[in-house]
């Protein structure tokens, strides 16, 4: 069951690009699912399903719904559990976590594709976190995945290195290593599984609004400072080459790692992927809900290992559709994990996953170059 577009909960219409709409998909699972469309009109159309990364929304796709739309695909991008206005968001983190286990999470794909009709979805594409649950679907279920698309963050069936399989993140010997480095550091993942992130991001001194400023400043291609390349391996040393908003000084929370890379004036007013009236409607979302319950990805998946526990059994395998991986040249994301971009590229899939680096763009590639992110999946959309 759906609402109407423009009902309550959805976005208003005055604010949505034109040939998206907004609308709430109830009973999916225990979700009431806000999603985005693009190219709904008709029937028959092949679909793609878009999921958004951390801190993001449905939102964060809208400069590219409209030209995959006009390609001929209906486009749905949902809110994500714990993000936006899907609901129930508790938030408490004391919470549960067992619903933001990644099973679950892409448990909920497959309940909103079963809500909408859809058997498969021709691609299905994640950004950032987005892609361990868009990864996960891919293994769980290859019957209704015909392409796999990760953005931003590789994604691999395999423990991380260093670490035994399903071992929490946070039991991970490189936290020691920064505590120890003569100027101590802190990883941002450790940081967001603590909590002190949900209170410092909600509440930052300069506002909701320059707080998001500055962060999705930081990470694209409009910081000189983003000079990413590989890391040698899992020691102190070479993450302590990530920038601050990776790795953290110890005794800093994320709204002052914003707070030291935040742009000017006039680098805001020429900034063309992110508008003053888009970067508000993404503000007013996190500043009603909070960060707790997108947080809850990162204490599930991190601090109590269920990702690894939930991965397990899809360890060795690999997938026999197409893949592909897109990112932003200026991105650091493909490099956070040493070696995973490597292991993903050649141990994912039967074949290699292709991988794609767009120029002038940083870590939020489908705002920056969105007409760069759909030419490549369109070329990609071929016969399987």
């Amino acid at each position: 069951m759906g609402s109407e577009p423009g009902g309550p909960g959805s976005i208003p219409d005055s604010i949505l690009p034109k040939g998206i709409r907004s609308r709430i998909v109830g009973g999916v699972g225990d979700l009431d699912m806000h999603i985005l469309e693009a190219g709904y009109e008709g029937r028959g159309r092949p679909a793609i399903l878009l999921l958004h990364g951390f801190p993001e929304l449905a939102w964060c796709w809208r400069r590219v719904m409209p030209l995959l739309a006009a390609a001929g695909y209906h486009v749905i991008a949902p809110d994500q559990r714990g993000f936006g206005r899907t609901s129930p968001q508790p938030n408490a983190y004391l919470a549960d976590l067992e619903p933001y286990a990644t099973g679950n999470l892409a448990a909920d794909i497959f309940n909103l594709m079963g809500a909408l009709g859809l058997s498969s979805v021709d691609m299905l594409i994640g950004h950032d976190a987005g892609s361990i649950v868009a990864g996960f679907c891919a293994f769980a279920r290859p019957d209704r995945v015909r392409r796999l698309v990760l953005s931003a963050s590789p994604f691999g069936a395999l423990p991380p290195q260093g670490a035994a399989p399903g071992a929490p993140f946070l039991d991970h010997p490189i936290h020691e290593e920064l505590a120890r480095l003569s100027r101590p550091r802190k990883h941002y993942q450790a940081y967001y599984c603590g909590p002190d992130a949900n209170a410092d991001m909600r509440h930052p001194p300069q506002g909701m609004h320059p707080f998001l400023r500055g962060y999705y400043h930081q990470k694209s291609a409009d910081w000189d400072g983003n000079r990413p390349g590989p890391l040698k391996g899992w020691t102190g040393e070479e993450i302590a080459r990530l920038p601050h908003y990776y790795c953290m000084p110890a005794q800093s929370g994320m709204e002052e790692v914003a707070t030291a890379i935040m742009p000017d004036a006039r680098q805001v007013a020429g900034c063309p992927w992110l508008s003053d009236a888009d970067l508000a409607v993404a503000a007013a979302e996190f500043a009603r809900t909070g960060f707790q319950p997108a947080l809850n990805w990162y204490r599930s998946a991190l601090a109590e290992g269920m990702t690894g526990r939930d991965l397990a059994p899809f360890y060795g395998r690999r997938l026999a559709m197409p893949v592909a991986f897109i990112a932003g040249k200026a991105d650091w994301g493909p490099y956070q994990s040493p070696g995973l971009l490597e292991s993903m590229r050649d141990g994912l899939a039967t074949q290699p996953v292709a991988l794609h680096f767009i120029e002038r763009a940083g870590h939020w590639v489908q705002q920056e170059q969105p007409e760069r992110f759909a030419d490549i999946l369109l070329a990609f959309s071929g016969p399987s």
